[in-house]
């Protein structure tokens, strides 16, 4: 195996320490080389390429398309305030956008910048407002948590080491648009991005505490994940998969509800 030469070596280390951030509410240190600058512009297009993809079907009115908005509503205007009162506000400028899409798929997801979509096809899954909440949460817990810019910045790291630090760091906007575009598979008709293990249990705290902000009751979330574990027969063993077994994922819930349950002051 080859060894990366020294100079690029010390340049990945300084890369590494100090392009880092912190995740709001968990603390958590994560590697950042790109800031929401440079990614938000390119979710925001790549997410307009989305919803104008003739495959996409928008659904614009109707009850269910009024949920999706107003709990998200609801989520944004409680995560706005809890990220201004702790000192992250001049960090995030989030242009909040929520769209249901028609599709059997049983999926939703919240690009960089707060641009979320959830598929019609788990709406039978969350039956509730809270349930919907939970998966609303959860999604743009990944987003919150920067969870897509830390990916981009794996692979700069990983370019950085390959000589590749020009076309990493120069022309980041270039470069991120079209990441975006991999890892969102922007341009079909649905969109989605695994994220590893750590990253899901980091968006379901987030997202548990985001929903009692919002008002809705964080143990709801136990119900929902069932009704999601029942979906999910056959699934792969938890090894084998970047996301926790539906077992380990609701044990995990059930222990953040007590912290959850500090946010939340009810309807």
């Amino acid at each position: 195996m080859k060894r990366i030469k020294p100079l690029m070596a010390l340049a990945v280390i300084a890369m590494a320490a100090y392009a880092c951030s912190t995740v709001p509410l968990t603390g958590r240190s994560q590697l950042s080389l790109v800031s929401d600058d440079q990614i938000n512009p390119a979710a925001a297009q790549s997410y307009r390429t989305l919803l104008s993809d003739p495959s996409t079907k928008v659904v614009n009115t109707g009850t269910d398309a009024q949920r999706v908005k107003r709990i998200g509503n609801q989520l944004a205007v409680a995560i706005d305030s809890y990220l201004k009162n702790n000192g992250y506000g001049s960090q995030y400028n989030y242009q909040w956008e929520f769209n249901l899409i028609q599709s059997k798929e049983v999926n939703a997801w919240c690009m960089p910048g707060g641009k979320v979509a959830v598929y019609s096809g788990i709406l039978p899954v969350t039956q509730t407002d809270a349930g919907l909440a939970t998966v609303m949460g959860h999604e743009i817990g990944h987003a919150i948590a920067h969870h897509s810019a830390e990916a981009l910045s794996q692979q700069m790291a990983v370019q950085a080491g390959g000589a590749a630090v020009g076309a990493a760091t120069g022309n980041k906007s270039q470069t991120t648009q079209a990441l975006i575009g991999t890892l969102y598979g922007v341009g079909g008709q649905l969109a989605t991005l695994k994220y590893s293990r750590d990253k899901e249990n980091e968006a379901d705290r987030l997202g548990l505490t985001f929903m009692a902000m919002a008002g809705y009751d964080p143990r709801q979330a136990v119900s929902f994940w069932q009704r999601m574990a029942a979906q999910n027969q056959g699934a792969p063993p938890e090894f084998l998969s970047t996301h926790p077994s539906d077992a380990t994922r609701i044990a995990n819930i059930q222990r953040l509800i007590p912290e959850a349950m500090k946010y939340y002051k009810g309807k």
